[in-house]
């Protein structure tokens, strides 16, 4: 079923269009985000019932015009016809103070007039089941089935939780040669247990996600099993001990290397302002000749998957990694401006009241030729890396380190019985991709958490890829 625009963004696209007309007699480029989002958080657990407003909501507009210098940005979340001409006023007088402050300091970033090439275009979303089709009540029944389900299964458990989130996010984007709307439904969804025995507690997960209504639902049947299972296998687990390993990394595990490793790393704002190794690298070996990475709007169909960015240009298909060879990195408007290249589409904001940044879409290694078994036989001693929890990593020094919920081991090229949890990977960026030495056909891209970066600014992401034989450090 297609989704619906916003009513309240389609209602003002004229009075939008009239204020880019006004502004553009005194600045050479004008352009207007508008941004309606909206959606509902569902949590049932063993002793209690929430809903909430969706932390992803947000309705507003942000203005952008070229001050002669750079880019100067102006926000608000009223406008009206009559408005019109004191909100273009509010905005000139603004820019005109910035720039009487600016004429008198040194070292000030120049940028050059955004090339806005004419493009009208738009993308409205399909999913099984509108918001409008499925109450809250049916929601939570859902959920409650599946929690039921979930502490049936062992005395050992606490409690199991279970979280739905859906949020239609709908944007438009105008400006004189920019005609560009949007409008998309993503859900995710969490199964959270936890279970204690001899005075030990552990937790496990499984999540689930994707531009979906909620259908999405039906899908956490599956993982109730699996998920309950693990938690109590996670009772008897041990540390691991440290050292250096041959791991399998499991698809959502491989994504948060992609994430941590070369995402925020190949951020080109980073680049500009010299806080990233990889400008010293680019088109250079990084990596294994087996691995490629790919991040894009256009790259998957997930969370972070769109028409156009919150700059109005049009999502792609980046190449970041091809083959082992650093080829490019992600780019919001401005940073491409600097760096005289053409713009990716990672230019995201985290609300219309925060600025743009270049940020990961979907992130992910591409699938290789090898199987499973075959990964599993070929490692003497090591462990299969699952169910991912954090990461982070330095983009100037490339030090990674990722937090992971529970390994198991692998003795003489067979899965065991022995668990370890938590673990912690770390090491140098280069050395651990380019260990890669396995990547099996089967691909996985998952978008249940968020980036965050400046001042707690956070975008929805997704990042994923197949199974991945590696060597690495362990604690």
């Amino acid at each position: 079923m297609k989704v619906e625009m916003s009513e309240f963004l389609m209602q003002k696209r004229q009075v939008v269009k009239k204020l880019v007309h006004i502004l553009s007699k005194d600045f050479k480029y004008v352009s207007v985000l508008g941004t309606d989002s909206h959606g509902k958080k569902y949590v049932v657990k063993r002793k209690g019932v929430n809903i909430s407003d969706s932390f992803w909501n947000e309705r507003g507009f942000i203005v952008r015009v070229f001050n002669g210098i750079g880019y100067s940005e102006y926000s608000f979340n009223k406008l009206d016809e009559g408005d019109i001409n004191q909100v273009a006023l509010n905005i000139k007088n603004r820019v005109n103070e910035q720039i009487s402050k600016l004429r008198n300091k040194n070292n000030i970033t120049k940028y050059q007039i955004v090339e806005d090439e004419k493009v009208n275009n738009s993308f409205v979303g399909e999913v099984d089941i509108l918001p409008k089709n499925f109450s809250d009540k049916d929601i939570i029944d859902k959920l409650t089935t599946v929690k039921d389900k979930a502490l049936s299964i062992s005395d050992l458990l606490l409690d199991a939780q279970i979280t739905f989130q859906q949020v239609q996010v709908s944007k438009i984007f105008i400006s004189n040669n920019k005609d560009l709307y949007q409008s998309y439904i993503w859900s995710e969804g969490y199964i959270t247990v936890l279970a204690r025995k001899n005075n030990n507690t552990r937790f496990n997960y499984n999540v689930f996600s994707g531009l979906k209504g909620a259908e999405l639902l039906d899908e956490m049947d599956d993982k109730i099993n699996d998920t309950v299972n693990v938690v109590i296998k996670l009772l008897d687990a041990k540390p691991v001990e440290p050292g250096t390993y041959d791991v399998i990394c499991s698809p959502d595990v491989s994504g948060l290397i992609a994430h941590e490793a070369f995402g925020h790393g190949v951020e080109m704002d980073m680049l500009v302002k010299n806080r990233a190794k990889a400008a010293e690298y680019m088109n250079k070996p990084v990596a294994s000749k087996l691995v490629t990475m790919r991040d894009g709007a256009n790259s998957a169909k997930q969370v972070s998957s769109y028409l156009f960015d919150d700059e109005g240009v049009l999502g792609t298909d980046t190449v970041v990694i091809e083959n082992g060879i650093l080829k490019r990195g992600l780019s919001d408007t401005l940073s491409a401006l600097r760096l005289n290249i053409k713009p990716t589409g990672n230019g995201k904001r985290f609300s219309f009241e925060r600025k743009a940044y270049a940020r990961m879409t979907n992130t992910f290694f591409v699938g290789g030729h090898d199987k499973f078994d075959d990964m599993v036989a070929s490692i003497k001693r090591g462990y299969l890396l699952m169910c991912p929890s954090s990461g982070m990593e330095d983009p100037k020094n490339w030090g990674i380190q990722c937090m992971v919920n529970y390994g198991i081991e692998i003795i003489d090229g067979k899965l065991t019985e022995n668990f370890v949890s938590p673990v912690v990977l770390t090491g140098y960026v280069p050395d651990l991709l380019k260990s890669i030495s396995m990547v099996s056909g089967d691909v996985g891209i998952e978008g249940s958490g968020a980036c965050g970066k400046g001042y707690k600014e956070w975008v929805k992401v997704s990042s994923g890829g197949p199974y991945i034989k590696a060597k690495v450090r362990l604690g």
